[in-house]
């Protein structure tokens, strides 16, 4: 019998910064290291404890008297589209987007940047370098894809993989129970596509085509306008400190 310990995962807390989503709040964060043979699994319990992926570190809000930010996971399997997200649907239905490796490329960097510089200018990511962008998406040691999403090439057969216009990629954890969105960005000019929503969307579908309830958005920021997209996907679940419970879109636990 192996009377060996398992060793558990060492947990450290950052100092207070100010708060990147609301006004005059300050944010601390409560993280580990995902390293070693064990990392996958320890991805999956921590994603649906409530944390977050970058790089090779898993983190969640530990803020002093601040609990706005919230952990959302759409329901796949009982999702349905609404008429608008059809509509995104069909407006990018001359999009094709293949999953690989997690392996940057300067056509992805250039497109990255051009994202950057156009929604976050003044951002914690603003100034990231070629180096930067490489080691954001290679350092990993769980199940982490790229998908790139680029323009059908007029003609291409079946089986046929010929590079058309690289419009969006998305970077993305593959766990036991869904997916997990962890960044993605777009061509910031081709506004009338919805890219973002339609890069949520084919998450949904690429998780209902495994057969897996979860697909993870990361944190809802109650009082951020730029997060209330989240709550757009229905139904979801909001953790909450009785776990993970439905979260109507009137701002209702259902």
């Amino acid at each position: 019998m192996n009377t060996q310990a398992t060793p558990s995962p060492q947990f450290y807390l950052t100092a207070p910064a100010a708060c990147p989503y609301l006004s005059g709040e300050m944010e601390r964060k409560v993280f580990t290291h995902l390293v070693g043979p064990r990392a996958g699994e320890m991805n999956d319990l921590l994603t649906q404890g409530g944390f977050r992926r970058s790089q090779n570190i898993a983190y969640r809000p530990a803020c002093e008297g601040c609990r706005a930010c919230v952990s959302v996971r759409i329901l796949a399997g009982e999702f349905s589209l609404s008429r608008n997200m059809r509509r995104v649907l069909s407006e990018n239905d001359d999009l094709v987007g293949t999953m690989s490796a997690a392996q940057p490329t300067t056509e992805q960097f250039v497109l990255f940047r051009k994202y950057l510089d156009d929604r976050h200018q003044r951002g914690g990511m603003s100034d990231m370098s070629a180096l930067d962008y490489a080691i954001m998406v290679e350092d990993t040691h769980v199940n982490t894809r790229l998908i790139e999403y680029r323009k059908r090439v007029p003609g291409a057969g079946i089986g046929d993989q010929p590079k058309g216009e690289l419009i969006a990629v998305a970077l993305t954890d593959l766990m036991s129970d869904g997916v997990s969105m962890v960044y993605s960005f777009f061509n910031p000019a081709l506004e009338r596509r919805s890219l973002g929503t339609f890069m949520i969307l084919d998450h949904i579908l690429r998780t209902q085509q495994l057969g897996l309830p979860h697909v993870y958005l990361g944190y809802w920021v109650k009082g951020s306008a730029k997060m209330n997209y989240k709550t757009r996907y229905q139904p979801q679940e909001h953790l909450t400190p009785r776990g993970w419970e439905r979260y109507a879109e009137d701002g209702s636990e259902a």
